[in-house]
Protein backbone atom coordinates (compact mmCIF):
# COMPACT_ATOMS: atom_id res chain seq x y z
CA UNK A 1 0.00 0.00 0.00
CA UNK A 2 1.13 3.66 -0.91
CA UNK A 3 1.97 5.62 1.85
CA UNK A 4 2.12 9.51 2.12
CA UNK A 5 6.08 9.65 0.89
CA UNK A 6 4.83 8.19 -2.90
CA UNK A 7 1.80 10.60 -2.67
CA UNK A 8 4.26 13.94 -2.10
CA UNK A 9 6.57 12.35 -4.85
CA UNK A 10 3.85 12.21 -7.17
CA UNK A 11 1.97 14.90 -6.45
CA UNK A 12 5.53 16.85 -6.54
CA UNK A 13 5.27 18.32 -3.05
CA UNK A 14 7.04 17.83 -0.10
CA UNK A 15 5.83 15.38 2.26
CA UNK A 16 4.66 17.55 5.45
CA UNK A 17 3.01 19.53 2.50
CA UNK A 18 1.11 16.41 1.39
CA UNK A 19 0.28 15.25 5.27
CA UNK A 20 -0.95 18.79 5.62
CA UNK A 21 -3.46 18.87 2.79
CA UNK A 22 -4.90 15.67 3.07
CA UNK A 23 -5.67 16.11 6.99
CA UNK A 24 -6.88 19.83 6.37
CA UNK A 25 -4.42 21.22 9.03
CA UNK A 26 -2.48 24.81 7.88
CA UNK A 27 -2.41 26.54 5.54
CA UNK A 28 -2.53 24.68 1.64
CA UNK A 29 -3.36 25.97 -1.72
CA UNK A 30 -6.43 25.01 -3.38
CA UNK A 31 -4.47 24.10 -6.45
CA UNK A 32 -1.71 21.85 -4.34
CA UNK A 33 -4.67 20.61 -1.89
CA UNK A 34 -6.57 18.94 -5.18
CA UNK A 35 -3.04 18.25 -6.68
CA UNK A 36 -2.44 15.66 -3.66
CA UNK A 37 -6.15 14.46 -3.21
CA UNK A 38 -5.77 13.51 -6.94
CA UNK A 39 -2.55 11.62 -6.14
CA UNK A 40 -3.51 10.08 -3.00
CA UNK A 41 -6.89 8.95 -5.03
CA UNK A 42 -4.66 7.11 -7.64
CA UNK A 43 -2.22 5.76 -5.56
CA UNK A 44 -4.97 4.67 -3.61
CA UNK A 45 -3.94 6.18 -0.37
CA UNK A 46 -6.30 6.80 2.81
CA UNK A 47 -4.43 8.72 6.07
CA UNK A 48 -4.36 6.28 9.27
CA UNK A 49 -6.80 7.25 11.99
CA UNK A 50 -3.55 7.13 14.21
CA UNK A 51 -1.84 9.51 11.94
CA UNK A 52 -4.60 12.03 11.45
CA UNK A 53 -5.03 12.03 15.62
CA UNK A 54 -1.32 12.78 15.87
CA UNK A 55 -1.29 15.57 13.50
CA UNK A 56 -4.69 17.04 14.61
CA UNK A 57 -5.19 16.03 17.84
CA UNK A 58 -9.11 14.56 16.90
CA UNK A 59 -9.58 10.49 16.25
CA UNK A 60 -12.27 11.51 13.46
CA UNK A 61 -14.32 9.42 15.89
CA UNK A 62 -17.88 9.85 17.47
CA UNK A 63 -18.50 7.77 20.27
CA UNK A 64 -22.31 6.00 20.53
CA UNK A 65 -23.94 5.43 23.69
CA UNK A 66 -27.72 3.46 24.02
CA UNK A 67 -29.09 0.69 26.33
CA UNK A 68 -30.45 -1.09 23.40
CA UNK A 69 -29.70 -2.33 19.81
CA UNK A 70 -32.46 -4.21 18.67
CA UNK A 71 -35.68 -2.34 19.77
CA UNK A 72 -37.27 -0.02 16.98
CA UNK A 73 -36.47 3.82 18.49
CA UNK A 74 -33.11 3.18 19.16
CA UNK A 75 -32.25 1.32 15.71
CA UNK A 76 -33.80 4.11 13.76
CA UNK A 77 -31.79 6.65 15.64
CA UNK A 78 -28.32 5.31 15.08
CA UNK A 79 -28.66 4.74 11.72
CA UNK A 80 -30.00 8.57 11.55
CA UNK A 81 -26.42 8.88 13.12
CA UNK A 82 -24.19 6.65 10.92
CA UNK A 83 -25.77 8.32 8.08
CA UNK A 84 -24.71 11.71 8.82
CA UNK A 85 -21.61 10.59 10.25
CA UNK A 86 -20.43 8.78 6.76
CA UNK A 87 -21.75 12.19 5.27
CA UNK A 88 -19.22 13.98 7.23
CA UNK A 89 -16.11 11.09 6.96
CA UNK A 90 -16.54 10.27 10.35
CA UNK A 91 -16.27 6.93 12.03
CA UNK A 92 -18.43 5.35 15.10
CA UNK A 93 -18.25 3.44 18.20
CA UNK A 94 -20.47 2.06 19.45
CA UNK A 95 -21.10 0.93 23.21
CA UNK A 96 -24.26 -1.29 24.33
CA UNK A 97 -25.19 -0.12 27.82
CA UNK A 98 -27.85 -2.63 28.26
CA UNK A 99 -29.37 -1.69 31.80
CA UNK A 100 -28.63 -3.46 34.92
CA UNK A 101 -25.60 -5.74 33.14
CA UNK A 102 -21.87 -6.11 33.30
CA UNK A 103 -21.10 -4.45 30.37
CA UNK A 104 -22.57 -1.48 31.21
CA UNK A 105 -20.51 -1.31 34.29
CA UNK A 106 -17.05 -2.11 32.16
CA UNK A 107 -18.19 0.74 29.53
CA UNK A 108 -18.46 3.42 32.23
CA UNK A 109 -15.50 2.30 34.42
CA UNK A 110 -12.83 1.25 31.50
CA UNK A 111 -14.28 2.45 27.69
CA UNK A 112 -15.66 5.66 27.40
CA UNK A 113 -12.62 7.00 30.18
CA UNK A 114 -10.13 5.97 27.18
CA UNK A 115 -11.61 9.16 25.58
CA UNK A 116 -11.18 6.99 21.74
CA UNK A 117 -13.14 9.81 20.69
CA UNK A 118 -13.83 13.29 19.47
CA UNK A 119 -17.57 13.78 20.92
CA UNK A 120 -20.45 11.46 22.39
CA UNK A 121 -23.94 11.14 21.78
CA UNK A 122 -25.90 9.29 24.46
CA UNK A 123 -29.29 7.84 23.08
CA UNK A 124 -31.75 7.31 25.62
CA UNK A 125 -29.70 6.33 28.57
CA UNK A 126 -31.49 8.78 31.43
CA UNK A 127 -27.52 7.54 33.47
CA UNK A 128 -28.33 7.76 36.85
CA UNK A 129 -26.27 10.58 38.71
CA UNK A 130 -22.93 9.43 39.07
CA UNK A 131 -22.69 7.62 35.48
CA UNK A 132 -23.93 11.38 34.01
CA UNK A 133 -20.77 12.77 36.27
CA UNK A 134 -18.73 10.60 34.47
CA UNK A 135 -20.06 11.18 31.24
CA UNK A 136 -19.41 15.02 31.43
CA UNK A 137 -16.33 14.87 33.45
CA UNK A 138 -14.81 13.21 30.05
CA UNK A 139 -14.24 16.65 28.64
CA UNK A 140 -15.89 15.74 25.02
CA UNK A 141 -18.96 17.62 23.26
CA UNK A 142 -22.04 15.66 24.31
CA UNK A 143 -25.43 15.45 22.79
CA UNK A 144 -28.11 13.45 24.60
CA UNK A 145 -31.31 12.21 22.38
CA UNK A 146 -33.96 11.94 25.00
CA UNK A 147 -33.04 13.14 28.42
CA UNK A 148 -33.68 15.95 30.64
CA UNK A 149 -30.67 18.54 28.91
CA UNK A 150 -30.17 19.83 32.20
CA UNK A 151 -26.06 19.24 31.60
CA UNK A 152 -25.73 18.71 27.91
CA UNK A 153 -27.55 19.76 24.23
CA UNK A 154 -30.51 17.61 23.70
CA UNK A 155 -32.30 16.24 21.12
CA UNK A 156 -35.94 14.53 21.79
CA UNK A 157 -39.90 15.55 20.51
CA UNK A 158 -41.64 17.39 23.44
CA UNK A 159 -42.97 14.65 25.17
CA UNK A 160 -45.42 16.70 26.98
CA UNK A 161 -46.94 18.23 23.99
CA UNK A 162 -47.25 14.59 22.50
CA UNK A 163 -49.26 13.01 25.34
CA UNK A 164 -51.52 16.17 26.16
CA UNK A 165 -52.92 16.29 22.14
CA UNK A 166 -53.37 11.99 22.16
CA UNK A 167 -55.47 12.60 25.14
CA UNK A 168 -57.56 15.51 23.62
CA UNK A 169 -57.57 13.76 20.54
CA UNK A 170 -59.98 11.08 22.16
CA UNK A 171 -61.38 13.87 24.51
CA UNK A 172 -62.84 15.84 21.24
CA UNK A 173 -64.39 12.25 20.62
CA UNK A 174 -66.27 11.62 23.79
CA UNK A 175 -64.43 9.90 26.01
CA UNK A 176 -63.92 10.40 29.45
CA UNK A 177 -62.89 7.08 30.85
CA UNK A 178 -59.29 7.45 29.57
CA UNK A 179 -56.53 5.56 31.17
CA UNK A 180 -53.00 6.31 30.76
CA UNK A 181 -50.68 2.74 29.79
CA UNK A 182 -47.32 3.76 31.09
CA UNK A 183 -44.00 2.64 32.62
CA UNK A 184 -43.33 2.58 36.43
CA UNK A 185 -40.89 5.06 38.32
CA UNK A 186 -38.40 2.76 39.05
CA UNK A 187 -37.29 1.02 35.64
CA UNK A 188 -35.86 2.83 32.58
CA UNK A 189 -37.11 5.39 30.33
CA UNK A 190 -39.05 6.88 33.58
CA UNK A 191 -38.28 10.51 32.66
CA UNK A 192 -39.79 9.88 29.69
CA UNK A 193 -43.02 8.28 31.00
CA UNK A 194 -43.24 11.13 33.94
CA UNK A 195 -43.21 13.65 31.02
CA UNK A 196 -46.19 12.11 28.84
CA UNK A 197 -47.87 11.13 32.15
CA UNK A 198 -47.86 14.73 32.80
CA UNK A 199 -49.29 15.99 28.96
CA UNK A 200 -51.46 13.29 29.79
CA UNK A 201 -52.69 14.52 33.22
CA UNK A 202 -52.75 18.32 31.98
CA UNK A 203 -54.90 17.59 29.46
CA UNK A 204 -57.42 15.19 32.06
CA UNK A 205 -57.66 18.48 34.16
CA UNK A 206 -58.15 20.59 31.97
CA UNK A 207 -61.02 18.72 30.46
CA UNK A 208 -62.36 18.92 34.51
CA UNK A 209 -61.75 15.21 34.51
CA UNK A 210 -59.12 15.42 37.15
CA UNK A 211 -61.08 13.09 39.53
CA UNK A 212 -60.84 10.21 36.49
CA UNK A 213 -56.93 10.46 36.03
CA UNK A 214 -55.79 6.72 36.01
CA UNK A 215 -52.11 5.83 35.55
CA UNK A 216 -51.95 2.18 34.87
CA UNK A 217 -48.71 1.07 35.85
CA UNK A 218 -46.93 -1.27 32.36
CA UNK A 219 -43.37 -1.94 31.36
CA UNK A 220 -42.63 -0.47 28.20
CA UNK A 221 -42.20 -3.22 25.41
CA UNK A 222 -45.10 -4.65 23.58
CA UNK A 223 -45.60 -7.40 26.72
CA UNK A 224 -45.80 -4.97 29.33
CA UNK A 225 -48.71 -3.47 27.30
CA UNK A 226 -50.29 -6.62 26.81
CA UNK A 227 -50.38 -7.85 29.85
CA UNK A 228 -51.26 -4.57 31.92
CA UNK A 229 -53.73 -4.45 29.74
CA UNK A 230 -55.61 -7.46 30.03
CA UNK A 231 -55.91 -6.74 33.66
CA UNK A 232 -57.23 -3.26 33.59
CA UNK A 233 -59.87 -4.69 30.59
CA UNK A 234 -60.89 -7.94 32.20
CA UNK A 235 -62.39 -5.80 34.99
CA UNK A 236 -65.80 -4.80 33.25
CA UNK A 237 -66.72 -2.20 36.66
CA UNK A 238 -63.96 -0.48 35.88
CA UNK A 239 -63.09 -0.79 32.26
CA UNK A 240 -62.00 2.44 30.56
CA UNK A 241 -63.29 3.30 27.06
CA UNK A 242 -59.98 4.66 25.59
CA UNK A 243 -56.29 4.10 26.46
CA UNK A 244 -53.35 6.99 25.70
CA UNK A 245 -50.23 4.67 25.79
CA UNK A 246 -47.29 6.15 26.58
CA UNK A 247 -45.28 4.35 23.40
CA UNK A 248 -46.80 2.49 20.16
CA UNK A 249 -45.13 -1.09 22.01
CA UNK A 250 -47.31 -0.57 24.66
CA UNK A 251 -50.35 0.58 22.48
CA UNK A 252 -49.99 -2.17 20.18
CA UNK A 253 -50.14 -4.69 23.18
CA UNK A 254 -53.06 -3.13 24.36
CA UNK A 255 -54.83 -3.82 21.15
CA UNK A 256 -53.60 -7.61 20.95
CA UNK A 257 -55.12 -7.73 24.80
CA UNK A 258 -58.66 -6.33 23.82
CA UNK A 259 -58.87 -8.36 20.54
CA UNK A 260 -57.82 -11.89 22.71
CA UNK A 261 -61.24 -10.39 25.76
CA UNK A 262 -63.08 -9.87 22.64
CA UNK A 263 -63.57 -6.21 23.35
CA UNK A 264 -63.92 -4.41 19.61
CA UNK A 265 -61.38 -1.51 18.88
CA UNK A 266 -62.49 1.21 18.43
CA UNK A 267 -66.29 0.73 19.05
CA UNK A 268 -65.62 -0.17 22.42
CA UNK A 269 -61.98 0.99 23.18
CA UNK A 270 -60.13 3.47 21.45
CA UNK A 271 -56.12 3.38 22.06
CA UNK A 272 -53.57 5.85 20.62
CA UNK A 273 -49.90 5.35 20.96
CA UNK A 274 -47.00 7.81 20.75
CA UNK A 275 -43.81 6.60 18.00
CA UNK A 276 -45.37 5.82 14.78
CA UNK A 277 -43.49 2.80 14.96
CA UNK A 278 -42.91 0.32 12.15
CA UNK A 279 -45.65 -1.58 13.44
CA UNK A 280 -48.63 0.82 13.95
CA UNK A 281 -49.84 0.98 10.40
CA UNK A 282 -50.12 -2.89 10.54
CA UNK A 283 -52.14 -2.42 13.44
CA UNK A 284 -53.79 0.83 12.13
CA UNK A 285 -52.71 2.87 15.26
CA UNK A 286 -53.62 6.20 15.48
CA UNK A 287 -50.38 8.00 17.12
CA UNK A 288 -48.27 11.16 17.54
CA UNK A 289 -45.42 10.31 15.32
CA UNK A 290 -41.92 11.37 15.92
CA UNK A 291 -38.92 10.77 13.37
CA UNK A 292 -35.96 9.01 15.52
CA UNK A 293 -33.64 8.87 12.05
CA UNK A 294 -34.04 12.67 11.81
CA UNK A 295 -33.12 12.94 16.01
CA UNK A 296 -29.96 11.38 15.09
CA UNK A 297 -28.90 13.32 11.91
CA UNK A 298 -29.39 16.01 14.20
CA UNK A 299 -27.66 14.82 16.99
CA UNK A 300 -24.66 14.82 14.86
CA UNK A 301 -25.11 18.80 13.79
CA UNK A 302 -25.28 19.19 17.66
CA UNK A 303 -21.96 17.68 18.74
CA UNK A 304 -20.05 18.90 15.24
CA UNK A 305 -21.15 22.55 16.51
CA UNK A 306 -20.01 22.33 19.86
CA UNK A 307 -16.56 20.11 18.66
CA UNK A 308 -16.39 23.69 16.13
CA UNK A 309 -17.15 25.89 18.78
CA UNK A 310 -15.45 24.28 22.53
CA UNK A 311 -17.89 27.40 24.06
CA UNK A 312 -21.20 27.46 22.52
CA UNK A 313 -23.64 26.78 25.09
CA UNK A 314 -25.90 23.81 25.31
CA UNK A 315 -29.13 23.44 22.98
CA UNK A 316 -32.67 21.97 23.00
CA UNK A 317 -33.86 20.88 20.51
CA UNK A 318 -37.56 19.61 21.09
CA UNK A 319 -39.04 18.44 17.90
CA UNK A 320 -42.95 18.56 17.44
CA UNK A 321 -44.73 15.22 17.01
CA UNK A 322 -47.12 14.66 14.15
CA UNK A 323 -50.81 13.55 14.39
CA UNK A 324 -51.07 10.44 12.52
CA UNK A 325 -54.92 9.69 12.55
CA UNK A 326 -55.50 5.65 11.39
CA UNK A 327 -58.85 3.24 12.94
CA UNK A 328 -57.64 2.60 16.27
CA UNK A 329 -59.74 5.48 18.00
CA UNK A 330 -62.90 6.39 16.99
CA UNK A 331 -66.10 8.68 18.78
CA UNK A 332 -67.46 7.26 21.79
CA UNK A 333 -71.10 5.34 21.59
CA UNK A 334 -73.37 6.09 24.14
CA UNK A 335 -74.73 2.53 23.63
CA UNK A 336 -71.39 0.55 23.54
CA UNK A 337 -68.70 1.88 26.46
CA UNK A 338 -68.08 -0.82 27.97
CA UNK A 339 -69.61 -3.42 25.72
CA UNK A 340 -68.22 -6.77 25.11
CA UNK A 341 -68.66 -8.72 21.81
CA UNK A 342 -67.97 -12.55 21.27
CA UNK A 343 -64.08 -12.47 19.77
CA UNK A 344 -64.96 -14.21 17.05
CA UNK A 345 -67.22 -12.01 15.39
Amino acid sequence: MSGISEVARRAGVSKSTASRALGSTGYVSEDTRERVARAAAELGYVPSTSAVSLATGRTKNIGVVMPYLNRWFFAEVLEGIQEALLEHGLDLTLYDANPGSEGRARIFDDYLARKRFDGLIAVGLEPDHRELERLVAIGRPMVSVVGSGETTSLVAIDEEDAARRATEHLLALGHERIAFLGGRPDQHWAQVDRRRLGGYTSAMEDAGLGAGIRHIHSDVTLPGGYAAAVNVLGDLRERPTAIVATCDEVAIGAIIAARRLGVQVPSALSVIGIDDHEYAEMFSLTTLKQDPRAQGRAAVDLVLAHLQDPHRPHSILRQRATMVVRSSTAPLAPDRSAAVTDARA
